[in-house]
C-alpha cells in the first residue's frame, strides 16, 4: 500500500485524454501509475502522473506486470492508438502472442475486450474511461446557435441508422451523409480523414454523424470529437455534426462550439430514439 491514497492505473494512448484523466484522478487524491505506449503516448504525460512505465504496443505481459508489481487493482484506458501503427509497430511479447493466437478477428472491441479479460484474470479491474471526467460527455441538445435545417434533420436520421450499423460491424463510428446518401464511412483511417473524403465527394453541406456502437462498452473506445473535428469539417464544407448524447467525449468544448458558430456549423447531440435502433 502507498499510504491511504487510492491507486489508479492509466493505460495511456495518444492525445490529450490521458493527461486530462491523470490530472483529474490526482485532483481527487489518487496515486496514478501510467503504462505508456512507445510511439503513441505523449512524453508530457510523465509530468502528470506519479509513475510512468513505457512498453511497446502488444506487450501484454509487461502491461500486467507493471500494474501487479505496483499493487494497482483498478485501471482505465485513455487515448488513441493509430490503427496503421498496429500493423507496423506492434511487438507482442509471449503473453501478447498468446492472446493474438486465440483471436479469430482483429476488431477494435474484440481486442480491447480480450485485453480486459486478461487484466481481470489478474484481479485488475477495468473501469470507465469517463469515471473521473463525466463532464466531457456530450450533453443533450443543440449546442450551437444554428440548428439543423429540415433536410439536414433527415440526413441525421438516415446517417444515425447507417452509423449504428457500421458500429455493429465494429468497423467505425462515423458516417458522412448528403441528401440521404452515404458519401463516406469511417474505417481504419479515422474520423478526420473520413470527413475530408466525404466533404470532397459531397461538395458542400455534408452531415457528419458520429455515434457509439450499439453494444458500446464505455470502459474503452468511447467516440470522441474536438476542435480539430470542426476545423476539418469547415475545410471540407460539412454543415452539421450529430453526436450521441452522454456517450461521446467532447474535448475543447467551448472552443469547439465557438469555432462552429463562427463557421456556421450546427452541432447537435441527442439520445438514440426507438425508431433509430
Amino acid at each position: 500500500m502507498h499510504g491511504e491514497r487510492e491507486s489508479i492505473g492509466v493505460i495511456a494512448g495518444g492525445g490529450a485524454f490521458p493527461i486530462l484523466v491523470a490530472d483529474a484522478a490526482r485532483g481527487q487524491g489518487c496515486r496514478t501509475v501510467a503504462v505508456a505506449l512507445e510511439g503513441e503516448t505523449s512524453p508530457d504525460l510523465a509530468e502528470h502522473v506519479d509513475e510512468i512505465v513505457w512498453i511497446r504496443l502488444g506487450q501484454l505481459g509487461a502491461l500486467i506486470r507493471a500494474f501487479r508489481n505496483r499493487g494497482i487493482g483498478r485501471v482505465l484506458m485513455a487515448g488513441t492508438i493509430s490503427k496503421r501503427r498496429m500493423f507496423h509497430r506492434a511487438r507482442p511479447d509471449l503473453k501478447g502472442l498468446s492472446l493474438i493466437s486465440r483471436m479469430a478477428v482483429f476488431h477494435d472491441d474484440g481486442i480491447l475486450r480480450a485485453v480486459t479479460r486478461e487484466l481481470e484474470k489478474q484481479e485488475i479491474r477495468v473501469i470507465s474511461s469517463t469515471e473521473f471526467l463525466p463532464e466531457l460527455l456530450a450533453p443533450e441538445g443543440v449546442l450551437t446557435r444554428r440548428r439543423p435545417t429540415r433536410g439536414e434533420e433527415a440526413d441525421i436520421r438516415f446517417g444515425w441508422r447507417m452509423a449504428k450499423e457500421l458500429g455493429r460491424l465494429d468497423i467505425g463510428q462515423c458516417v458522412v451523409v448528403r441528401r440521404k446518401t452515404v458519401v463516406a464511412l469511417e474505417a481504419m483511417e479515422g474520423t478526420d480523414e473520413a470527413i475530408r473524403r466525404g466533404g470532397g465527394i459531397a461538395g458542400e453541406e455534408a452531415v457528419v454523424v458520429k455515434v457509439s456502437k450499439p453494444v458500446q462498452d464505455l470502459r474503452f473506445d468511447v467516440p470522441s470529437v474536438g476542435l480539430e473535428t470542426v476545423r476539418v469539417m469547415a475545410e471540407a464544407g460539412a454543415s452539421v455534426l450529430a453526436l450521441e448524447a452522454e456517450r461521446t467525449l467532447m474535448f475543447d468544448k467551448p472552443d469547439m462550439i465557438r469555432f462552429a458558430d463562427e463557421a456556421g456549423i450546427s452541432i447537435v447531440s441527442r439520445r438514440e430514439k426507438e425508431g433509430e435502433r
